[in-house]
């Protein structure tokens, strides 16, 4: 038998139909993107595999850029494994790149910062394409308001005001490396990258920012929010709809690709 080799990936998919990243222990009717991963990759090992993530996600959240790593003693080419795991895998699921790496590489505990984005749909009426990759929210929202508002997130900071009641976390101190949000006509993007998150977190945050863009609250009530360290004290839980998982930094020993299109390059994409 082969000597066990660790491979890295980067995963994309929908979540619409997934019930969220984790396997369910008790739900086995329920689809999870690890297990249909974890299934695709034995299938294509030959043998069973276990897979980890860079960061888990919630049901209905998507991801652009996830990061993966699993081991196997099986030999296959690095287009061998894509293809093979690809096709194995649901149509809302896909290996965009893979690599053997060091067995110390591991997805979760060797990431520096995690990045997601929250798209919104600020129009009067629905959208029907993508309304399953983007929040609706028919009020006008103040996207300069919200960016101010956001803005008293950065640094470290105790975040239980964001912090679901299930959240498994050993701690609630995160550092903010950086966090917008901007406007393109009726499309909103919220963008933040922190050393890690906590469960509901980002969508937590979102419905702080939605008050504050309606004018319904002051921008200084982000702050005042995340001083009570309370989650009584915040807002809704934004819907998932819109929160999309789009990259993971790492030490560059591991070479592991960081998000091609850089911060912000929506914008130039929208203006074609």
């Amino acid at each position: 038998m082969s000597e066990i080799q660790r491979y890295a990936a980067i995963v994309e998919y929908n979540g619409r139909c997934f019930h969220g990243w984790q396997k369910q222990k008790h739900h086995n009717n329920e689809l999870s993107v690890q297990a249909a991963l974890e299934a695709a990759i034995s299938l294509v090992a030959n043998h069973p595999v276990d897979v980890a993530c860079a960061g888990r996600t919630d049901a209905g959240v998507h991801a652009t850029r996830q990061v993966i790593h699993f081991d196997s003693h099986a030999r296959r080419s690095n287009y061998g494994w894509i293809m093979g795991i690809n096709t194995n895998s649901p149509p809302e699921v896909s290996i965009q790149w893979l690599e053997p790496v060091s067995a110390d590489f591991h997805a979760r505990f060797k990431a520096k910062a995690r990045c997601y984005r929250y798209f919104i749909n600020n129009a009067p009426y629905r959208q029907a394409l993508q309304h399953d990759q983007m929040t609706w929210w028919k009020y006008p929202l103040d996207a300069d308001r919200m960016h101010e508002a956001a803005q008293a997130l950065l640094g470290t900071h105790d975040f239980s005001a964001f912090r679901a009641k299930d959240c498994q976390a050993k701690t609630p101190i995160k550092t903010m490396h950086r966090i917008g949000v901007k406007r393109w006509g009726n499309l909103i993007m919220l963008e933040l990258e922190a050393s890690a998150f906590l469960y509901h977190m980002v969508r937590n945050i979102v419905g702080v920012l939605l008050p504050i863009g309606e004018g319904h609250k002051p921008v200084e009530w982000m702050a005042d929010v995340l001083a009570s360290q309370s989650r009584v004290a915040a807002g809704i839980t934004a819907p998932g709809d819109g929160l999309h998982f789009v990259g993971v930094r790492y030490p560059e020993e591991f070479a592991i690709p960081s998000d091609p299109w850089g911060p912000m390059m929506i914008e130039p994409l929208l203006a074609l």
